[in-house]
């Protein structure tokens, strides 16, 4: 049970970016494909445990004067440090297995997160701005991994947003981190930021995401590549999910994690399969 907590599933839904390529690649009738990008998928779960792991290995000191992750395994001392270091090193062998599986272009694509993660946790992550566009850079690895990784031509509309869109998450998690934590006992960096900094950056991510995402769907192009302007209609669904994100940063709901917020919150729950259902529905009425 310490081993599972310590691989942190719940955040295995971030990878759910790698998807993003092939949803609309029109590409879903080609096992082969498909084969690919689920092994992409697997490989940055694994690999994003490894990570999850490592840090908390590194960390475990300053986790333990944290409200929260004072309670992780290898923090609280439910793991040893020998057992930690070797379950991140077989889990990031098997994430460069997959990798090598799929081809050199996955493999280049998870070698540049794992240099991403380690210059994130021995200095960028103590760098204030610096620290949450390092985050999203690893979402946009993400991406890469399920288009260039698999050999579909990556869309700079989707770069676009998904980089507006985990700029977003980045904020609003130092947002929630800054009302959770007091004194030395969350992030150094946090010292650099104040709420009115960050409802400022939330407020310029948010309205970023929105209008990229609206303008993707009026897109000359992508009407052609989809064969329908009915993409359109998903933009409610998207601005629903948007604001209630804000209403929850806002109440201090979202405590310090986007990813269990999702997995609790039946409101963006229902945004998000509502979005999906309808762009399924759009993309394979006009394919």
């Amino acid at each position: 049970m310490h081993y599972w907590r310590s691989v942190r599933p719940q955040q295995w839904i971030k990878n759910a970016f790698v998807w993003a390529g092939f949803l609309f690649a029109h590409a879903w009738h080609d096992p082969s494909l498909a084969a690919h990008v689920a092994a992409a998928f697997v490989a940055f779960c694994f690999l994003a445990s490894a990570v999850y792991i490592g840090n908390d290995w590194n960390d475990r000191d300053a986790d333990r004067a944290h409200p929260l992750k004072r309670d992780r395994p290898i923090a609280a001392g439910r793991i040893s440090l020998a057992a930690s270091a070797s379950t991140s090193i077989a889990l990031a062998l098997a994430a460069f297995a997959l990798g090598t599986w799929v081809g050199v272009e996955l493999v280049a694509i998870l070698l540049a997160y794992l240099v991403l993660n380690a210059a994130y946790s021995l200095g960028l992550k103590r760098m204030v701005i610096i620290d949450v566009i390092s985050v999203a850079l690893g979402f946009l690895l993400r991406l890469l991994a399920g288009t260039l990784g698999v050999g579909i031509a990556p869309s700079p509309w989707l770069l676009m947003c998904g980089l507006m869109l985990t700029l977003l998450l980045g904020f609003g998690k130092r947002r929630a981190e800054l009302v959770a934590v007091n004194g030395d006992s969350g992030r150094a960096v946090l010292a650099e930021y104040s709420a009115a900094l960050l409802d400022r950056l939330i407020t310029v991510c948010v309205s970023g995401t929105l209008i990229s995402y609206s303008l993707y769907t009026i897109s000359p192009q992508t009407i052609a590549l989809h064969g329908s302007a009915n993409l359109v209609y998903t933009v409610p669904i998207v601005t629903y999910g948007l604001f209630r994100y804000l209403y929850l940063l806002d109440r201090q709901y979202a405590a310090e994690d986007p990813s269990r917020l999702l997995l609790t919150d039946h409101h963006l729950q229902g945004a998000a399969l509502a979005w999906l259902a309808a762009v399924v529905w759009v993309l394979t009425q006009g394919s």
